[in-house]
């Protein structure tokens, strides 16, 4: 159907309005006179550098005339990808995904559009362009849902990551969701793919699928590594975003994780020093010789801390020692010391001063980058509370501020488990509650059931 105004007719009556001539707007707005000429005559479809400098030559907002754009790609003539490719990205530059759905909407009629929707999609995705590229992979995903294609699946993983955030209830959905797509992956990406979901499942604390899928990753990683070695041409064995080694090296890391946070610190010792032996490793890049530097320096950590857990207090001194060498580790020892006083009764005053400037969330960087977010937020949160129920042990009355900042930080979270377990400790030291403190935690719990009253109705109760 006909646009019921049109471009081209705007642009007509802004001639008119301001008595301009074809020629004195094609010089003013720098378009070729005969391309104007034949555009306001509806004899040529405007191309999208002739729409931003029409645009621009009558004073309006780069997106003014997005809507009817689409409305006239259809109209005119059919829709080539030179003209809507440059427009889908324009679009997706300035946020207009309306405009990008209702596009899509009329090309998917014809699926050979499918895989050039596929390609915008990707380079929106490397470009940061998050918003856009997920409308454009859900439609490629809802187009090829009958297809056992690792485009399909390529779609889901970009999904996932682009669902990620502090929300943990979202996060488990969109883990759930991508699951199952991951063998649809070239092998090498799936490395990636895991990693990215063990992440997640480690920082929603579902140590036994942070086990399974570690145990996957090492065999798929195996297989990868195994054919390297094997490759007259190693440069043409695909890894993942990391050498080949860093999988197998990470998959050790995150088993020996999961059992220290089960509590079995003895076989999370006991895989220790599979990550931390790298005689088998033949890759030369500096990359690789980085991954293996950061796995020694993690291997030597862990040992200490997976003695100190294990209520080993000798070791103490000398695992201070090392994490003040060690900048980007100290906040998540004093994590795991603190712990470690809370589990047997230490007094760990001294430590705490020391290192008082690194208690405050921060972001910290390893050899690979900024440690994973949902990580380091739930990490965050834990150690709140555990320097909560040590200062409460120790009768200290600013324990009570560290619960009402880590169920602050747990409704941020989304995280039911400890949102219920800060309401706990709070009820069961409300009487050293000052009338502020009792007032803050009266908010808090209201803006917790105010934002899971349909999840969690019970919250209602306890305010």
């Amino acid at each position: 159907m006909k646009p019921a105004v049109m471009i081209r007719d705007q642009l007509a009556d802004y001639l008119t309005q301001h008595g301009l001539s074809i020629n004195q707007f094609a010089i003013s707005s720098g378009i070729n006179s005969g391309t104007l000429s034949r555009i306001i005559n509806g004899h040529q479809p405007i191309a999208m550098s002739h729409l931003e400098l029409i645009t621009a030559g009558m004073g309006r907002g780069e997106d003014f005339f997005y809507s009817l754009y689409v409305e006239e790609c259809f109209y005119y003539s059919a829709p080539t990808w030179r003209r809507l490719r440059p427009f889908i990205v324009k679009c997706a530059e300035l946020g207009r995904t309306d405009c990008i759905g209702l596009l899509v909407e009329n090309l998917l009629d014809n699926l050979t559009y499918v895989p050039m929707l596929y390609e915008v999609a990707e380079g929106l995705f490397q470009q940061g362009h998050w918003p856009a590229a997920a409308l454009l992979y859900e439609n490629v995903s809802a187009s090829e849902k009958y297809q056992y294609s690792e485009r399909l699946a390529t779609c889901q993983y970009r999904l996932f990551l682009i669902a990620l955030g502090d929300d943990q209830s979202t996060n488990l959905r969109a883990a759930t969701l991508f699951e199952s797509y991951i063998p649809r992956l070239d092998e090498a990406d799936q490395l990636d793919a895991l990693r990215n979901l063990m992440d997640v499942y480690f920082s929603l604390q579902l140590w036994s699928k942070v086990n399974e899928l570690a145990l996957e990753l090492l065999r798929i990683a195996t297989i990868r590594y195994d054919l390297y070695c094997h490759s007259r041409n190693k440069d043409a064995v695909k890894s993942g975003e990391r050498p080949l080694c860093f999988y197998i090296l990470y998959a050790h890391l995150m088993r020996s994780n999961a059992y220290g946070e089960c509590g079995d610190y003895k076989a999370a010792l006991d895989l220790v020093p599979l990550y931390l032996d790298v005689n088998w490793i033949h890759e030369v890049s500096e990359e690789a010789k980085r991954t293996v530097a950061q796995f020694q320096e993690w291997g030597k950590a862990n040992t200490y801390l997976y003695r100190l857990l294990d209520g080993q207090i000798e070791v103490l001194a000398d695992y201070v020692n090392y994490i003040s060498t060690q900048q980007g580790e100290i906040f998540v020892a004093l994590f795991y010391i603190v712990k470690s006083a809370n589990l047997y009764n230490w007094n760990v005053d001294s430590i705490l001063e020391r290192f008082s400037s690194y208690m405050p969330y921060r972001i910290h960087l390893t050899e690979f980058g900024v440690y994973n977010q949902q990580i380091k937020a739930d990490q965050h949160t834990r150690f709140l509370v555990e320097l909560g129920v040590y200062c409460l042990r120790n009768k200290r009355s600013e324990g009570i501020r560290y619960i009402l900042e880590a169920l602050e930080s747990s409704a941020k979270l989304n995280n039911e488990s400890f949102i219920f377990k800060c309401v706990d400790l709070f009820e069961q030291n409300r009487h050293i509650a000052g009338e502020d403190e009792q007032m803050q935690y009266k908010i808090l719990i209201r803006e917790v059931r105010d934002a899971s009253e349909k999840k969690t109705p019970i919250i209602a109760s306890l305010v």
